[in-house]
């Protein structure tokens, strides 16, 4: 698949799957339905039970999060946004009901989507120059209301309410603190974080796999089935109407503006941020 890739370290029962979209894995209709296929594929694998998710790029962003050339609407239209939502949706709540063992591997950058993939992996962790976040709100989109229930239960509703009503990134001791990840790795650099990820996978996959999986998914099926619920068609009316309003138009114009004149390493230090 382009832009996904996945391997099997020999003699292991997890596999390792990486995006690289360069620069920023920013995340398009198509690059949300291949992550999808990617993590069916290995569920559907019996000899599977668990992935690592990683960035492959050459900057420290595991994903800038959303393409918003996907979300401005003169370049789009509501027919075209459902297929983008739902894409979207389908794959985040399949990962986080998902029977595999599954952990995030953050090097850098993790706001908006990738802060979402990350949260729906049932571990992460980050390098310390890495950062996280819902940060929807400072550019003018409303947090989708799935993803801000997610990370409520994950660091409890009310710090994940003060977070997402801010549109704030944290850095990794106060992801940390907050319980958002699960460790900050020694250093900034790929092999550290894959080498807490795979840490946390080899002591996962030891685990009974069925009585770990019907865990995992007593607590989570009643969530999911309301996520596919309200995903299926009023979240994706309502992110629609949302991104529509010519408040909403006009923000995400100078956003893309600020991209457009912004050049090399500048360009995806602004868009790591969106």
């Amino acid at each position: 698949m382009q832009y996904v890739s996945v391997e099997r370290p020999e003699g292991r029962s997890w596999a390792l799957l990486r995006v690289a979209k360069e620069p920023v894995n920013s995340f398009d209709t198509a690059l949300w339905a291949a992550l999808r296929d990617a993590v069916a594929a290995l569920e559907a694998d019996p000899t599977c039970r668990g992935v690592v998710i990683a960035s492959g790029l050459r900057r420290d962003v595991f994903t800038a999060g959303n393409d918003l050339k996907e979300l401005y609407a003169p370049n789009t239209s509501a027919e075209r946004y459902r297929e983008f939502w739902l894409a979207q949706s389908s794959m985040l709540e399949g990962l986080y009901n998902s029977r595999l063992a599954t952990v995030a591997a953050i090097r850098g950058a993790c706001p908006a989507g990738g802060c979402c993939i990350s949260l729906c992996c049932d571990a992460r962790f980050i390098t310390p120059n890495g950062s996280m976040g819902l940060n929807e709100v400072a550019i003018g989109i409303p947090v989708p209301k799935y993803w801000a229930a997610l990370m409520g239960r994950t660091i409890g509703h009310a710090a994940a309410e003060r977070l997402v009503l801010s549109g704030r990134m944290v850095g990794a001791p106060e992801a940390l603190a907050l319980g958002l990840v699960d460790g900050v790795v020694p250093a900034n650099d790929d092999a550290a974080v894959l080498a807490a990820a795979t840490e946390w996978m080899e002591a996962a996959v030891k685990l009974p796999p069925a009585a770990r999986a019907a865990t995992k998914r007593s607590g989570r099926d009643s969530f999911c089935a309301e996520w596919r619920r309200y995903y299926t068609e009023e979240e994706a009316a309502y992110g629609w109407a949302a991104i529509s309003t010519p408040a909403a138009v006009a923000t995400l114009r100078a956003v893309l503006q600020r991209l457009s004149s912004a050049g090399g390493g500048a360009k995806a230090k602004a868009s790591s941020k969106l």
